[in-house]
């Protein structure tokens, strides 16, 4: 049963609109907030997870080259130590 009162019918459209204005409004809010959340993300200095990625490499390569650095040092030192110690002693009073 419909009615032909146009008052109901012009209620009703009235009703439909500000169900789709308020659709729309929430859909704004919604961005906004993501926005402004992003925003004060951003300011708290993050960084993102490739930066976090490169940077954990770069320091597991400085690692691998202290540890050869560090045993190449040892071959020289053991070397120097193994030479002759009369020329180790003049090398450091010419020195």
């Amino acid at each position: 049963m419909q009615s032909d009162n146009p008052l109901i019918a012009d209620f009703v459209k009235l009703l439909n609109g500000a169900a789709g204005t308020f659709a729309g409004m929430s859909r704004e809010a919604g961005a906004t907030a993501r926005e402004k959340l992003r925003e004060a993300m951003g300011g708290l200095d993050f960084i993102s997870r490739e930066e976090f990625d490169a940077v954990k490499e770069m320091a597991a390569t400085a690692r691998e080259e202290v540890e050869t650095l560090k045993e190449r040092l040892a071959k020289l030192e053991g070397a120097a130590a193994s030479s002759d110690p009369a020329e180790s002693a003049s090398d450091t009073a010419v020195g």
